[in-house]
């Protein structure tokens, strides 16, 4: 059970019921939902039996080019797949070192590779918000939370990204090296890595730095022997055609992107202007980063603080890799259960859940106001802490509650 300490008792429902109820009433809706999609794969194949394009597609079509001896990465506009998935060739956007996963995707057909991936990468995110969160409400929070549907719906690695930003973040104080291992593969979206060096350099965390480098070394090494040079070649020479790409196609492109790049080009900013006011953000988030691992703050809210800023950070931000918000608010709640939670705080969650959940009907970067009201509630909870706000006699409130914690 949750016990909210800072809640007075009083009629009603109590806190933890509260929050039960909520995850179960989005979990049923969010299902009900996916389940009407799924049932005649209407989502996943033409009703003439033909696939039907999806980000899943860009995987599942490079893999079968590996397994045909083509080239996986390619520049130029995108192919519409077709009945016949070999004869189209989607360009692939990411490093060779996630065309193991495409290959290994490939060897299914196409529905059964889109379903195993979804279902088996959801498991892995709802294990690592369980983790994080040291209690079965874990898993509510990471089946109700309102990014989930992107994710299944696009059959994109939001998943996958959330759980390997979670795993290294929740093993980080225990499993140093481990942790590592889990940031080195997370290398194949390295735009969400690029504030974890900084943070670990200033911190002291050099045991997982170095395995964080050792892992991306070594799978860059196996992708290099498994499929050649010229795939990297191929990335390297693709990469300014996909950024140029992601970030100057308007339309439902831009829609489908939340960061703060976007947001300014949306308001009719330049490409420039937007550039310009992006890196100045980048740069404010890694002072205040470096700020919060040096200060007295819980390792919670270090790291909290670290998983919202990856994502701000990010001019490649899309709504599917918002199911890595989950991250930031499964170590509040952590916090929130050991040290009891402070007013309001639930409630800006829920704020935040609403933000991203209201994207059908909205078409904008609402995912970006959703962390930053997450790094919002990290930030009032580390100045709790600081100030001294939150006391011992609300965490010997919480501590009145030894089974309920558990």
């Amino acid at each position: 059970m949750i016990h909210d300490p800072t809640c007075p008792a009083g009629p009603g429902i109590p806190f933890r019921e509260r929050v039960e109820l909520i995850c179960f009433a989005l979990i049923i809706a969010q299902g009900v939902f996916l389940m009407a999609m799924y049932w005649q794969a209407s989502w996943i194949v033409q009703p003439d039996g033909s696939i039907r394009a999806s980000d899943f597609t860009y995987f599942w079509t490079a893999g079968r080019q590996v397994l045909a001896g083509n080239d996986a990465i390619i520049c130029g506009p995108k192919v519409t797949a077709s009945a016949d998935p070999l004869l189209s060739h989607p360009p692939f956007f990411y490093p060779p070192t996630f065309l193991f996963v495409a290959t290994a995707l490939a060897l299914f057909p196409y529905v059964s590779a889109y379903l195993g991936w979804v279902f088996a990468t959801f498991a892995l995110y709802v294990a690592a918000i369980r983790v994080i969160v040291g209690h079965r409400i874990g898993v509510l929070l990471a089946c109700g939370f309102p990014g989930v549907l992107s994710a299944f719906m696009s059959g994109q690695n939001g998943f996958l990204t959330a759980a390997l930003l979670g795993a290294s973040l929740g093993l980080m104080e225990r499993r140093p090296i481990l942790a590592g291992c889990f940031l080195g593969l997370l290398t194949y979206k390295p735009q969400l890595g690029i504030l974890f060096p900084l943070v670990l350099v200033v911190s002291g965390h050099w045991r997982m730095l170095f395995a964080a480098a050792a892992t991306s070394a070594l799978i860059g090494a196996m992708s290099w022997g498994v499929f050649g040079l010229g795939s990297w070649e191929a990335f390297f020479r693709c990469l300014p055609e996909y950024s140029h790409m992601h970030l100057t196609n308007s339309g439902d492109h831009w829609a489908k992107m939340q960061s703060l790049f976007v947001v300014v080009r949306l308001l009719g900013g330049s490409e420039g202007l937007a550039t310009a006011l992006h890196g100045i953000f980048v740069v404010l988030i890694a002072l205040t980063l470096v700020v919060i691992w040096r200060s007295a703050a819980s390792f919670a809210m270090k790291a909290a603080a670290l998983a919202v800023g990856a994502l701000l950070a990010t001019p490649y931000l899309f709504l599917y890799d918002m199911v890595a918000l989950a991250v930031p608010m499964a170590f509040l709640v952590q916090e929130g259960r050991r040290t009891g939670f402070l007013p309001h705080e639930m409630s800006g969650i829920g704020v935040a859940c609403l933000l991203v959940a209201i994207f059908p009907v909205v078409m904008g970067p609402v995912g970006l106001a959703a962390a930053l009201v997450t790094a919002l509630l990290i930030g009032r909870r580390i100045w709790a802490q600081h100030t001294g706000a939150i006391t011992p006699r609300v965490a010997a409130a919480t501590a009145a509650y030894p089974k309920a914690l558990r």
